[in-house]
Formats: C-alpha cells, sequence, structure tokens
C-alpha cells in the first residue's frame, strides 16, 4: 500500500511530484494519478492527516461493496476478450471507461486502479494477460541450432538435416520441418508450409537476421529483405518485421518454443535413423501434434485448444494456391534477341539487344525486366532442350515476314551469295534438330551488319576453300583480320604450273 497521508503532505507543502516519486521510491505516474484522483473527490492533507492509510485508500480507491457504489464498474470479463483484438490495449479500453463514465454522470476508477483490478481479474480466474501477444497478430520464425541427420541407404553417407521452428506467441502453437540446407528456397517453403499447417496468416511475420532472408537491418534504416522472401510476404499479405539486431527478448516467446518443442522432439528420436528427409519430416509433424496437444503445465488447456478457441478467428485467410517460388537471374540478351535460361531460349523486344535484363522463374512462368520494367512474360518451356518461345511483336519489322524456320535462313543467305548460301546450308543441315543451328545461321547473317554483305561474302568463300565445314568464329576471324580484303589471297585451284614438285630422284627412284 502506498503512503497516501504523506504524498497528500509533499502536496500540501508545494513538493514536486519528482521529489515525491523519489523519496517514497514509488514512479511519478503513481504519485500523478493518487494527486489527481485526490483532486477529483476533494481530498487533501487537512482532510486526510487524521485518518489511515487504509481509510484514504478507500476513499480515493472504493470497490462496489462500500458506500461508493456510485461508481461505474469496469465489466472485465468483456475488457478481457477485447483485449484479444488486435490494436488494443489496456489504456484505449481506460480511456473509453472513462467516456462512458461520464457520458453516464458517474465517478470512475482510475488508470492505475483500473489496470490493477484488471490484473486482480486475470488472478482470480487463472486467465492469462493479453496485453504483449495479440491473437492472429505475429508468427516467429528461426532456425534451431541443433541439427538432426539423414543417412543414405546406399552410401552410408550422412547428411545434416536443419531445422526449422515457426511460433504463434499468443496460442504458443509451433511448427517444426527439417530441411536439407538453410538457403533461400527451404527458407520459403518452410513458411508456405507453415502457413498451410495454421490454416492461415498472421499479420507480421518476425525472422531473426539470417542473411537468407535480411540482407540488411540497420538501427535506423529500413530492413532490406530478400526479393522472394518479400514476394512470398507479399503474396500472403502479411509484413515482415525482422528482429533487432542483438536483441533476442524481441522474439523471446520463439525462442522459448524452439527449446521445448525441439527438446520434445529430440529426446525421443535420439536413438533412430533416418533415410529420407521425408521420412524424418512425417515422424516430426506427428511429434509436433503431439506435443501441441500436451496440456500446459501452469494454465488450463493446450496449444491447439488455445489457437482454435481464441486465436484461429483472427488469422488471415490462406489464398486460393500456394505462394510459388521464384529464382531471379540476369542474362544478357543476344544478337537474337533471345535470352537462354536453362538451355531454353525466350524472345524480348529486339531493342533490349546486348542489354542486361532480370529474369524472374517460377515452376511455370519466365517474367524478364529490364530496370525493373516487365519488357516479356513466357510460359516455361519443358522437354528437349534449345526450344525457341518467340514472341512477333519481339521482331523487329523485317523479320516479321516469316517467322523462324530453315527457309528464312535460306532466303537471307542466297540474297547474300552463293558461298554464304552453302554455309548456311550445311549448318542448317549439321543438327538433328534444325532449330539448334538457328543461332548460328543468326550469327553469320548478322556479320553483314557490321561488314557488309559483299565482305561477309568473300569471307565465306574463303573459308570453304579452306575448311570443309567453317562456322561463325572462322568466318569471323577472317573479317577481324581482314584476309578477304588481300590481294595475295588466291583462290583454291587445280592448276598446279606454279606448285612445287620434288621428282624422282628426291624418293630414292634411279628410273624416274
Amino acid at each position: 500500500m502506498h503512503d497516501y497521508k504523506t504524498i497528500l503532505k509533499y502536496l500540501s507543502e508545494g513538493k514536486s511530484q519528482r521529489f515525491t516519486a523519489s523519496v517514497l521510491k514509488i514512479s511519478r505516474n503513481t504519485v500523478s494519478d493518487i494527486i489527481e484522483t485526490a483532486a477529483g473527490i476533494s481530498l487533501d492533507y487537512e482532510r486526510a492527516k487524521d485518518l489511515s492509510n487504509e481509510e484514504i485508500e478507500k476513499l480515493l480507491y472504493p470497490d462496489s461493496t462500500n458506500e461508493f457504489s456510485a461508481y461505474l464498474l469496469p465489466d472485465y470479463e468483456a475488457i478481457h476478450a477485447e483485449l484479444l483484438k488486435p490494436g488494443v490495449t489496456l489504456q484505449l479500453l481506460w480511456e473509453e471507461y472513462v467516456e462512458s463514465a461520464r457520458s453516464a454522470n458517474r465517478p470512475f476508477y482510475h488508470r492505475s486502479y483500473f489496470f490493477e483490478q484488471y490484473k486482480n481479474y486475470v488472478s482470480r480466474n487463472s486467465l492469462a494477460m493479453h496485453i504483449n501477444h495479440k491473437p492472429g497478430d505475429r508468427l516467429q520464425v528461426d532456425w534451431d541450432g541443433k541439427k538432426l541427420y539423414v543417412n543414405d541407404r546406399y552410401t552410408g553417407e550422412v547428411n545434416e538435416a536443419y531445422i526449422f521452428v515457426a511460433t504463434l506467441p499468443f496460442s504458443m502453437k509451433s511448427y517444426v520441418r527439417a530441411c536439407p540446407n538453410m538457403k533461400i528456397d527451404e527458407w520459403i517453403r518452410c513458411h508456405i508450409e507453415a502457413f498451410r499447417y495454421f490454416e492461415g496468416v498472421t499479420r507480421l511475420l518476425v525472422p531473426d537476421n539470417l542473411k537468407t532472408g535480411i540482407i540488411s537491418n540497420r538501427k535506423y534504416e529500413d530492413p532490406i529483405t530478400n526479393k522472394a522472401y518479400q514476394e512470398m510476404a507479399d503474396y500472403y499479405d502479411t509484413v515482415i518485421l525482422p528482429t533487432r539486431v542483438r536483441k533476442p527478448k524481441d522474439k523471446a516467446a520463439v525462442e522459448g518454443s524452439v527449446k521445448d518443442v525441439t527438446n520434445f522432439i529430440f529426446g525421443r528420436i535420439r536413438n533412430r535413423t533416418f533415410y529420407s528427409f521425408d521420412e524424418l519430416n512425417k515422424v516430426i509433424f506427428r511429434l509436433t501434434e503431439e506435443f501441441n496437444n500436451a496440456p500446459f503445465q501452469k494454465r488450463e488447456g493446450s496449444r491447439n485448444e488455445v489457437y482454435e478457441n481464441e486465436e484461429k478467428p483472427f488469422m488471415k485467410p490462406l489464398p486460393l494456391n500456394p505462394f510459388e517460388l521464384s529464382i531471379y537471374r540476369k542474362n544478357k540478351v543476344n544478337i537474337d534477341y533471345h535470352i537462354s535460361v536453362d538451355r531454353m531460349n525466350y524472345s524480348v523486344p529486339y531493342e533490349y539487344v546486348g542489354k542486361y535484363v532480370d529474369v524472374k522463374l517460377t515452376e511455370s512462368r519466365l517474367d524478364i525486366f529490364y530496370k525493373g520494367t516487365l519488357i516479356a512474360s513466357h510460359k516455361r518451356l519443358k522437354g528437349r532442350r534449345n526450344q525457341y518461345s518467340t514472341l512477333e511483336d519481339h521482331m523487329p519489322e523485317n523479320h516479321r515476314l516469316y517467322k523462324w524456320n530453315g527457309e528464312r535462313f535460306r532466303k537471307w543467305a542466297i540474297s547474300i551469295g552463293e558461298s554464304t548460301s552453302r554455309i548456311i546450308d550445311q549448318l542448317l543441315n549439321s543438327y538433328k534438330a534444325e532449330e539448334q543451328a538457328y543461332r548460328g545461321c543468326l550469327s553469320i547473317l548478322k556479320l553483314a551488319d557490321k561488314y557488309g554483305e559483299t565482305r561477309l561474302e568473300k569471307a565465306c568463300k574463303l573459308a570453304l576453300s579452306h575448311l570443309s565445314k567453317p562456322g561463325y568464329k572462322n568466318i569471323k576471324m577472317i573479317l577481324e583480320a581482314g584476309q578477304d580484303s588481300r590481294d595475295d589471297v588466291k583462290e583454291k585451284s587445280d592448276d598446279d604450273s606454279f606448285a612445287f614438285i620434288r621428282g624422282g630422284k628426291y624418293y630414292g627412284s634411279k628410273n624416274k
């Protein structure tokens, strides 16, 4: 009990609230609340000096059983239920209670007494305080420091299994999964499976500052998240809020839950050998369910019961389809206005030839961006290598007259010259699938843009005089060295009048 009489005495002597709080070793807010309450009922030191502290307290903070029954009594059952809702605090509910009392022209409990009575209500009814954590508000995720192991049945190789744990701090319900590595694709896959397990999504997603998901988290700057991780969060309409660096209390719930659930699982499988991650995760799932259904030690119910009864209604719904993991790459647009991804070829508008573009890959689609702007989208090609996905709008005007086929290249080559046509025809016939030659054909024909058709035809003729099947590199080297323009270049001929012939004596013949 506070020394109300001394507080009122210091007030009458003109002492400051700071001085009073310092001398009596109590908070300034408490002193301020007592002084405000006393002023509300016109209680000063002259009136209180002959009363005991118990009597003063009853005047300041009456309960419903005494003569101050005119006070508007808070409905703590309703208050406890309201505190479950996101954004609702005990301070807000006290302010609403005060407004209701004033509207009814009735006296009201002051803040400290209101808070104290709520704590007493929670204690009397063996309830959990719902001030720090809200249902469905956040999901805390982390890798556990301990590892499990998976053995290869055939080679005997032992592979490490990294343990992902996700915890809802309100109900303390957890999800656990074993992964072969801690890379971004496994990290995101674990989140997708966790959301599926909880059958809902929280408002906030609270990871640690692992480099897989969080690129940077400086004190006075917004955190920078991995692009794929941010896309996953946006897809599920949740916000990534990493913990502060070196602040373990920011994620105390998941830290404690990680220890509890992993100890529960590790202890029960410590003597077992697993030969696949599927086998290991099936056992982990069963034990996690057992852990979530186990009764609390210091309160009624279990994690699953609290989740189903109190938290699940506040979870955001899952989207119709799970998030599709994206992989990002950087590619250069080839001279044929295509990029090559996993041995498949996808077109972009021809204006981007020679530019570097960002490629977003999913299981079913491929999107191409230039400086953040989407410039092309394709369905992922499957099956045999070196297939082409070419959109006609991406072609330059002179290429739209006919689409990709061997005939196109043959016509183009004939328009340059006979030797060029012969090389292109050889190239098209040299592959099992004609499409495999398209890039090589285009590379040769596009040399005319730089060196001119006349020089290209001469270079092709010179290449054929020395090689049976010349290619792009051979022709390019001739052009770069200027060999096609040299006056001393002679064509290959059957005339051997200027040939050096050794004669029969050279070979040791006496008769010839």
